[in-house]
């Protein structure tokens, strides 16, 4: 007959090692996220679930077109989700209703409606990126005095998947 406790043991081991494996790869490598809002339609939808990597932004920089997650940058308990637009050394300004980085209009499929409003030309800082929301005229997103570029310390990952509602799991 087995030793009743030695079995317990066994078992209380591997579950502590799955819980550990599971906080490290939360915290490290994958996070899951809600889009709460409209700042991202058509892309993303209110309430869409999101599997973000974490990982990918340890080994290099966040590029033109990424969908991010990023900290609010006056209040770090708020996530933003936005799409990157131009990166550091890039010059970006928005203008007749275009969208222009380093001199050339952006072709943005994504967009619904032309983006309102004129953005003089700034040069995105080093270590930041410049994000819009794909819904442009519903988006608090860099064009704002209290967000602007994005220093790359706050950026949390790239948003990979929807998985949520199920009719639309897949790549973004």
């Amino acid at each position: 007959m087995d030793n009743p406790n030695k079995e317990i043991r066994e078992w209380l081991e591997t579950l502590l090692i799955a819980i550990l494996l599971a906080v490290f790869i939360k915290m490290l490598v994958f996070d899951f996220i809600q889009v709460d809002g409209i700042s991202m339609v058509p892309t993303l939808n209110h309430q869409d679930r999101l599997l973000i990597s974490k990982f990918g932004y340890l080994i290099h920089k966040p590029t033109k077109n990424d969908i991010v997650v990023f900290q609010y940058p006056h209040d770090k308990t708020y996530f933003f989700i936005k799409r990157v637009i131009a990166t550091e050394g890039d010059t970006i300004e928005i203008k007749n209703e275009q969208v222009i980085v380093n001199g050339e209009i952006c072709n943005e499929p994504y967009i619904l409606e032309q983006t309102m409003g004129d953005f003089s030309r700034r040069l995105v800082p080093k270590d930041t990126i410049f994000v819009l929301g794909d819904n442009r005229n519903n988006s608090k997103d860099s064009r704002y005095e209290d967000i602007g570029a994005i220093p790359l310390k706050l950026v949390k990952g790239k948003a990979i998947m929807r998985v949520w509602p199920f009719r639309d799991f897949g790549k973004i």
